[in-house]
């Protein structure tokens, strides 16, 4: 089965409906030629080895805290605080809570 990715000016549901818990790991919202967003949903103590994306990306918190660490520094992210990444920056993210990110990202497809 095909994964459903939004639609240009489909409503997109940030958390389950029913308030029940969401499940750890990686939704793709959206995916288009050149963007693409995602939700990543971590267990507490759960760690994103540091890595790099081609391009610019935003990470924001919606729910928990998380650490990001970058190359000689880091910085906690709670509900409702992001911050932006330029395009080859070394990051990895460590789940200081269960907790749940929308990370946005602009993409080189061929």
């Amino acid at each position: 089965m095909a994964i459903h990715h939004a639609a240009p000016g489909e409503r997109i549901e940030l958390y389950p409906k029913d308030g029940g818990e969401e499940p750890p790991g990686s939704v793709a919202l959206i995916r288009d030629e050149h963007f693409e967003v995602f939700r990543l949903v971590m267990e507490q103590g759960k760690q994103l080895p540091e890595h790099e994306h081609a391009s610019l990306i935003t990470i924001q918190c919606l729910r928990g805290r998380v650490q990001v660490t970058m190359p000689g520094r880091e910085e906690v992210l709670s509900a409702g605080t992001m911050i932006y990444l330029a395009s080859g920056e070394r990051h990895g993210l460590h789940a200081l809570e269960d907790s749940s990110v929308l990370v946005t990202m602009l993409v080189a497809r061929e």
